[in-house]
């Protein structure tokens, strides 16, 4: 795998001027905590050890990102709904990560952290030890991908991630290994959703996942798709990124 490449998100720019078809652009990328195990083996302790160092590592970004931290643990009823209704709540894992076990001492150790403007989200234990997302309504992939740079450079200068030459950057779900990450849009295709072959036929040959309005396992809601680079390993975070804005 190459060495990490975020490139010049400059040459990006918006994908939907007209704001005719995407509803909103997703960047995320997922890290693992150096010197802690995947979550199945994690113990209550290290679980509360690590939500600690990214709480206190996240409460010292600044500018845009600026935000808070809030625990699943002794969440208000009022935070949680609030959560919820800006679909950023992650709830106890689907059967999929209940069989691999990874969601033991629940809601010990998770916690989400957003900035002020809902543009900036961490997910701290979820399926990965950190889940960094940029986003926002409407189809600016540069300013979505810039946000996301900026972040994982602070972070990254504050908390060691593990990372292997050969695999890139390590997540608990091998479909992510390497840049971990993922570029998404959700976009309108009333044409294409009358035709699933052919949407599935499309995507396939620019390197395109197709997955529901609600990402994975779930149905596209009103003809609303989310389309994401298929690709994260063995090419750079910015060729990723680059292979969704030009599919």
């Amino acid at each position: 795998h190459p060495p990490k490449n975020w490139g010049d998100a400059e040459t990006m720019g918006n994908l939907d001027p007209g704001s005719e078809f995407i509803v909103s652009t997703r960047v995320r990328c997922g890290r693992s905590l150096e010197g802690y195990p995947f979550n199945p083996c994690l113990t209550e302790a290290q679980y509360k050890e690590m939500e600690d160092k990214v709480s206190s590592t996240l409460s010292g970004l600044e500018g845009e990102l600026k935000g808070t931290f809030y625990p699943l643990t002794g969440m208000s009823k009022e935070t949680q709904q609030q959560l919820i209704d800006d679909h950023f709540l992650f709830k106890e894992g689907d059967r999929f990560l209940q069989a691999a076990n990874a969601c033991r001492f629940w809601p010990t150790g998770r916690g989400i952290y957003h900035n002020e403007n809902k543009t900036f989200l961490v997910w701290c234990n979820e399926e990965d030890h950190l889940r960094i997302i940029s986003m926002q309504m409407g189809g600016d992939l540069k300013q979505v991908y810039k946000r996301l740079v900026t972040a994982v450079n602070d972070i990254e200068k504050r908390i060691p991630f593990s990372h292997h030459d050969r695999l890139g950057f390590l997540t608990f779900c091998p479909t992510n290994l390497g840049t971990t990450v993922r570029a998404s849009v959700h976009i309108k295709l009333p044409k294409l959703a009358a035709d699933k072959a052919k949407l599935e036929e499309v995507a396939s040959k620019y390197h395109l996942q197709v997955r529901g309005t609600r990402g994975e396992h779930t149905e596209a809601e009103g003809g609303v798709y989310d389309i994401s680079n298929k690709r994260r390993k063995g090419l750079t975070e910015y060729d990723a990124v680059k292979e969704m804005y030009d599919g």
